[in-house]
């Protein structure tokens, strides 16, 4: 067995057919990130004229030295003790001559599902691949709590066989319907709307809006990649407005006849609430007829969606937080869901966080979970050491701390 840097179109192949291949290993991902300062090549594990393991590997210099980043892990079998001791121990070799000092993975292995109903996870055997990690000579690093790491550590995923909206937790299906109601529509869209997008996720991101110019059109020349933006249909809007008050207003008078007969406070709350619902939709119209002439588009949402094999991931995804009287994320989500979900067997709603009130996440975590998906934890975040003197030289001057570390 030996490693060799492969071409593109091998490595390409190699992906395609690989069961733990995914969107980060890939020629795409590697140009991309290209934009960003990273060089890359792509190398395989040869055994008897053929690639039985491979890898993208991001690089760049750090003081005087390299490091590597394989993002979502060798394309390994990781539970294959002997494959990967071998692909560990030619990889090394290669890049120690190369003067690197470490090439980082965070392997997309899940280890763990969430329980609902006890709120812990339950692990499988896939945890045993730490410890053979470890024996191979990689160092585990600390498992972070939120968003800390290069790539989230604990993924929500929705299988979209089974996706209904009946199957969603009743905030969540009350605020897609009011959506609806509001006259929300999903646009695919494509580069030229790029800006539009971007004013959603602004603040909430370090790279700017070139970036996403990149991103799409980098993986569009695949057609891995889609773009939605949500916008209000004013017409939409409108009719629906007038028949809620109409079938409320219905409603309401029923409930004032009923009064008349018997003044239970039942019967005083539902009087009251439908009252409450009669304002709002009167206040619809008010708003749905001012602006139906206009000629400008309103867009109050957006997402980028990567493609791979069966599976979609929502890469990035914002809204308009000045329009929060329209429930455009939620409304946003479920479109998205809808439309993949005849063609596609997952969608990854990407990282979510270990759950509690007081957690800075909590409200991501309960907008995801909305949705019922399942929550899984991957392995985390692994050095293999290539020279651990260099290693420990660049963990004590603070270089890796300043090139790893999250704000």
């Amino acid at each position: 067995m030996y490693l060799k840097e492969l071409s593109l179109e091998d490595f390409n192949t190699f992906v395609r057919e690989s069961i733990i291949g995914n969107s980060y290993q890939t020629s795409s991902y590697a140009i991309l990130k290209a934009e960003e300062g990273y060089d890359y090549e792509f190398v395989g594990l040869i055994s008897d004229n053929k690639i039985i393991a491979a890898a993208l590997v991001l690089y760049k210099k750090i003081g005087n030295y390299y490091y590597g980043y394989s993002p979502r892990g060798f394309l390994v079998d990781y539970s294959n003790k002997f494959v990967l001791e071998a692909f560990t121990r030619e990889i090394k070799e290669y890049y120690k001559k190369k003067n690197f000092v470490f090439i980082k993975i965070n392997p997309e292995i899940a280890i763990g599902k969430l329980n609902k109903k006890n709120n812990n996870f339950e692990y499988n055997t896939n945890y045993n691949i730490i410890n053979i990690l470890i024996n191979c000579g990689y160092k585990k690093l600390k498992s972070n709590s939120n968003f800390e790491a290069l790539l989230p550590r604990i993924n929500a995923i929705v299988n979209l066989e089974e996706f209904d909206i009946n199957k969603l937790n009743k905030n969540t299906r009350n605020k897609v319907k009011k959506g609806i109601r509001k006259g929300l529509v999903l646009e695919k869209a494509d580069v030229s709307k790029i800006n539009i997008f971007y004013n959603f996720i602004k603040d909430k991101i370090e790279k700017n809006a070139y970036h996403y110019n990149d991103l799409y059109n980098v993986f569009s020349k695949q057609n891995d990649i889609d773009f939605f933006l949500v916008k209000v249909d004013y017409k939409y809007y409108l009719i629906n407005s007038q028949n809620y008050y109409n079938y409320e207003l219905k409603k309401n008078s029923e409930f004032a006849q009923k009064i008349v007969k018997s003044n239970s406070a039942n019967i005083i709350n539902a009087k009251m609430n439908s009252d409450k619902n009669l304002l709002s939709y009167k206040n619809d119209i008010t708003e749905a007829s001012k602006y139906i002439n206009t000629e400008n588009t309103i867009y109050v949402a957006g997402a980028m969606i990567i493609k791979y094999n069966n599976r979609i991931t929502i890469h990035i995804s914002g809204y308009d937080k000045d329009l929060k009287r329209y429930p455009s994320n939620y409304f946003l989500y479920y479109a998205i869901l809808e439309f993949y979900k005849e063609h596609y067997k997952y969608a990854d709603l990407n990282g979510v966080t270990i759950d509690s009130i007081d957690n800075p996440y909590h409200g991501l975590n309960r907008f995801k979970n909305g949705f019922n998906p399942d929550i899984y934890e991957y392995i985390g975040e692994f050095d293999l050491i290539i020279d651990e003197s260099k290693y420990n030289h660049l963990l004590k001057s603070g270089l890796l701390a300043k090139e790893f570390n999250k704000n």
